[in-house]
């Protein structure tokens, strides 16, 4: 990974502004996990912690006062481990490279915690995130209580450091999002090969399984420098696409079926996400296409309303209203039972064949942090009766988009077998996603190097 020490420095000096002079906020990475005996799980940083070092050994933490200054605390260096696990970079390196003040071997963290927290009015952390990590802290500062007769002056509030990172991360700075962009090319690629693949392996008559999909993803995202698939790829043929988290397996991919792929790589700390649904031998049937389109047009609709003074949940709405009425047109939804289209919405009468949401924050988490509500509004609420669960919700206003968020923008539809549900349709699942960073005048959708349109995806197939 790339390193420019100043873009940390840069929000290491905001997030103390934050603090207020005498906070102090402590923020670990992740632990190493064990995967079975000897063998770990692949180690992947904590965001919190990447956001504010750009460091990613394991077994390391940072301290961040009020005053600006930040002391690091990572594993010392040992040739003998070095041989075995790699480089570190050591605390005698680290405040050159990544330009903390100060830099510790870990093994002395219990040792300096105390007087780091000696004279603070609070101490900052993840809430909820790290095991153990509020018994540590009280531990700290029960340390720190044996001194109080000495002059000691022990933090009186315990605050969530979430609350403020959150907020930071949630608008994207043009270094995020040139890395997002590289990232979406990627998996755009990957999806792109995919495609190709599974109409050539068809059409020479070969075993084509799921599985075959997600190697092809899997090496085109290694190719091209990304360190790991953001999430587990889902690869689900034919009914397959019906189970939202399915997970690429053995299924075989059959022609005429349709193939829903929902796979995104990261790059240097910052995830993608793209889900293409596409016909496994290169050509929509007419129940299939008629669906797509469907979707599609509710994506429009969706991308249409994502733009800055918009609300998170416009777009959902927008997709919802498209696929009520296209349901009703294509005689999966009885049209007979509602007095209209929005008496249908209310009554949810598309949810059981949509019931996700349209999208989520995107970065360097695939459900990234933030807010899904409006800060400035969080006075306000109403409560209401579920039509389906007779259950109470209370609606907050949500979210107003700003430049710089990162959304994702993905409806779909579900087809199962159901009374009533025209047999053309059953086993139908599609779902077309991409990713949005919201601009000063719309969105800009930085996933389209994997086409979406039926005429298009059919042209890609076809000159596999």
């Amino acid at each position: 990974m790339s390193h420019d020490s100043s873009l940390y420095a840069q929000r290491r000096a905001a997030l103390a502004r934050h603090l207020g002079p005498l906070g102090v906020a402590i923020v670990p990475t992740a632990p190493e996990r064990q995967r079975n005996r000897d063998s770990d799980f692949p180690y992947r940083h904590d965001s919190y912690f990447y956001y504010l070092t750009g460091f990613t050994e394991p077994n390391a933490w940072l301290v961040v006062q009020g005053n600006g200054s930040s002391t690091l605390f990572c594993q010392p260096k040992d040739l003998e481990r070095e041989i075995w696990d790699g480089y570190r970079l050591g605390p005698d390196a680290a405040p050159a490279q990544l330009g903390v003040q100060t830099a510790l071997p870990v093994t002395v963290l219990d040792e300096q915690l105390p007087p780091l927290l000696d004279g603070a009015d609070a101490v900052w952390y993840p809430f909820a995130i790290h095991h153990q990590l509020e018994t540590r802290v009280s531990t700290w500062m029960d340390s720190l209580r044996q001194r109080v007769r000495y002059g000691a002056v022990v933090p009186t509030a315990q605050r969530d450091l979430c609350s403020v990172l959150d907020e930071m991360r949630l608008v994207k700075d043009a270094h995020e999002l040139d890395t997002m962009r590289r990232a979406c090319r990627i998996s755009a690629g990957a999806h792109v090969r995919a495609m190709q693949t599974s109409v050539r392996m068809l059409r020479a008559g070969e075993d084509l399984r799921e599985y075959h999909l997600e190697a092809e993803l899997l090496h085109e995202f290694r190719r091209h420098g990304s360190q790991y698939p953001a999430y587990t790829s889902i690869v689900a043929a034919g009914a397959n696409a019906c189970v939202l988290h399915y997970r690429a397996d053995t299924a075989p991919i059959r022609d005429g079926d349709l193939v829903l792929i929902d796979a995104g790589c990261e790059l240097d700390g910052y995830a993608s996400d793209i889900t293409r649904t596409f016909p496994a031998n290169g050509r929509f049937t007419g129940p299939q296409r008629d669906l797509y389109q469907l979707v599609l047009a509710a994506q429009e609709a969706s991308i249409a309303a994502t733009h800055p003074g918009a609300r998170f949940t416009d777009a959902h709405d927008a997709t919802v209203r498209v696929l009520t009425q296209g349901l009703m047109d294509l005689g999966l939804v009885d049209k007979t039972q509602y007095n209209s289209l929005d008496s249908a919405i209310e009554q949810r009468a598309y949810f059981p064949f949509y019931m996700h949401r349209t999208g989520h924050w995107l970065g360097m988490d695939v459900h990234d942090c933030g807010s899904y509500h409006e800060p400035t509004e969080l006075g306000h609420s109403h409560v209401r009766k579920d039509a389906l669960s007779n259950q109470p919700i209370v609606n907050r206003p949500a979210r107003i988009l700003r430049p710089g968020m990162v959304v994702t923008i993905e409806p779909g539809l579900y087809v199962r077998p159901a009374p009533g549900v025209p047999e053309a349709f059953h086993h139908i699942g599609i779902r077309i996603e991409d990713d949005a960073v919201v601009t000063d005048v719309g969105c800009e959708l930085i996933t389209r190097d994997v086409p979406v349109a039926v005429e298009a995806i059919e042209a890609l197939m076809a000159t596999a």
